[in-house]
């Protein structure tokens, strides 16, 4: 028996490539209609997404062979699918990210910032969520996590071996008192000391480890080019609803993510510092004049900082060029005024997008790392064998994938009745429904991947809120960024798996920190778009562009 269930679980993959497509025959065989056929493809793949079976990636190509085989789209419908204007923006976005990481401005930035807030415990930790959070709005979450941790743990380090070079100062000038009645009780008054040093420094490396990852995730929220879920959510939109006037761009998603961001972040912060460092602030925060021990830990991280050197020409190049693409994404379209796009491109139809401003920016770094070198001149910026290596071109098919599966669900009808099955919702309050389809989004994503779980749910969405005539954004907005709020397994994100290996952390660690953290990220969402979000993007009425009645051609 147990020869067997170790076969099975060795094979498991195998197993449910081959055997998921079978079981699920009856479905298309039983009910002769394209939305049959649709659903059964669809499921296949939230269930090889789901099992991760084979790479997601592969699984976002199924599109290609079974949508033209099932009568569903063409070959080329589907294909165009995969390369649209919300891939180029991630392409763009993640091209900056890259050319940051690679001159280490991101180390600079990081060590600057810790610089100025100080190494007091609670300072410690605020300046560390700061930091992580900033570059995961331009940078991947991973990365900003893999930089940040050693970081901590070489200053946490030199905090805990100052703090055991005084208390050893301390225990010497008792010992030169040489009294022999207290030598006894003094090596165990020493032991026992150095016991409870050591258990604080494990405690407090578990907390710093699990600020980083958390407030990585909690910083990709706030930009639409921060995590793969954002950009999602702007292809479904501009797919199922072509004439929404470009509702969701990176000024409009800055303004509602970012302040939702920053108190996220607020509460996050709280509730680490009561869980790892207490509710005493006076004391976490060390008020009072700097101690030796202080003084120590902040000469490690200024080393650290003295060891880059001056800034590079390369390095000033690349904050002027990412300071510039950010100018250009929030001119382009601000929304209370008109703006550069509009008065030179978009007068009568929306030509430029933030893509194209990414993807300009980007022709003007490979400019500069591709043309000729002469003798003393500056380094290039950015050439293509860097791109290719740190380029996740998977994702980029992965968005593809959902951009079909939503262009199939409306051209079969299957998203029409989806919509119509989903209509009693409207009986129910609509700052309830998006509650709940919050909770039910940050539950899914704790097990499953935020790309899978965005791809699969918003199409859902979009037909459940057209269908019950709730405007779109309302549902989508909270669940898209649910969907980043993975905060209780190791598994969920990569930030927490690197996070949980580092720190030397436990499952129910992670589970009791995250639990409140998940809450804390719900309540903020929803409390967003029942305020400011409901301004920004007039959700009081169901929105024209959304109106539609029959499936898109």
């Amino acid at each position: 028996m147990g020869f067997w269930l170790r076969f099975l679980w060795y094979h498991r993959n195998y197993i449910i490539i081959t055997i998921t497509p079978l079981l699920l025959l009856p479905l298309p065989l039983s009910i002769p209609s394209s939305q049959a056929r649709c659903g059964y493809a669809i499921i296949l793949m939230a269930l090889y997404w789901c099992t991760e079976c084979m790479p997601l990636a592969v699984t976002a190509l199924l599109p290609v062979v079974l949508f033209p085989m099932m009568g569903i789209m063409t070959a080329g419908a589907v294909s165009v699918e995969y390369l649209k204007d919300s891939n180029m923006l991630f392409i763009g976005g993640l091209l900056v990210a890259i050319a940051v990481e690679h001159w280490n401005l991101h180390k600079r930035i990081a060590l600057r910032v810790l610089l100025l807030v100080g190494v007091r415990p609670s300072l410690l930790m605020m300046g560390f969520m700061i930091v992580a959070s900033f570059l995961s709005m331009w940078i991947s979450n991973m990365a900003s996590t893999a930089m940040m941790l050693p970081i901590a743990k070489a200053v946490l380090q030199q905090l805990q071996a100052t703090e055991a070079q005084a208390d050893e100062r301390d225990f010497q000038a008792a010992a030169a008192e040489d009294n022999p009645a207290f030598e006894l009780e003094l090596a165990d008054k020493k032991q026992e000391i150095s016991n409870t040093l050591e258990a604080k420094y494990v405690h407090l490396t578990k907390g710093l480890s699990l600020s980083v990852c958390y407030s990585a995730s909690i910083g990709g929220t706030a930009t639409l080019t921060g995590t793969t879920p954002n950009l999602i959510l702007k292809g479904q939109i501009d797919k199922i609803f072509p004439g929404n006037g470009d509702v969701i761009n990176f000024a409009s998603w800055f303004g509602f993510a970012f302040p939702n961001m920053l108190l996220m972040l607020v509460l996050s912060w709280f509730w680490l510092q009561f869980l790892f460092l207490g509710s005493n602030l006076k004391k976490s925060f060390g008020c009072g004049v700097k101690s030796d021990r202080d003084k120590e830990a902040y000469a490690v991280i200024k080393e650290e900082y003295l060891k880059l050197g001056r800034m590079k020409f390369a390095e000033g190049a690349v904050l002027t060029i990412f300071t510039l693409l950010v100018v250009l994404w929030f001119t382009r379209e601000p929304g209370f005024i008109d703006g550069w796009a509009t008065l030179l491109f978009n007068k009568e139809k929306a030509f430029v997008s933030d893509g194209t401003v990414a993807i300009f920016i980007l022709m003007f770094k490979l400019h500069l790392g591709l043309t000729g070198k002469p003798v003393k001149s500056p380094p290039s910026l950015l050439n293509w064998q860097v791109v290719h290596e740190r380029m996740p071109w998977n994702i980029v098919l992965l968005l593809g994938g959902g951009f079909a599966m939503a262009a199939a669900s409306e051209e079969s009808g299957l998203s029409k009745w989806l919509g119509e099955s989903l209509s009693p919702l409207q009986n129910i309050p609509a700052y309830a429904i998006s509650l709940l389809l919050s909770l039910l989004v940050a539950t899914f994503t704790e097990c499953f991947s935020n790309t899978a779980t965005t791809t699969l749910f918003l199409p859902i969405l979009a037909s459940m809120a057209t269908a019950i005539k709730l405007h779109p954004l309302y549902v989508m907005l909270p669940c898209t960024i649910a969907a980043s709020l993975a905060f209780m397994l190791p598994v969920a994100t990569p930030p927490n798996a690197f996070a949980f290996a580092f720190g030397n952390l436990k499952v129910i660690d992670m589970v009791k920190a995250g639990f409140m953290l998940n809450i804390i990220g719900i309540l903020t969402v929803n409390l967003g778009v029942n305020t400011w979000g409901y301004a920004l993007f007039d959700m009081g009425t169901f929105p024209q562009w959304a109106n539609i009645t029959e499936g898109q051609p």
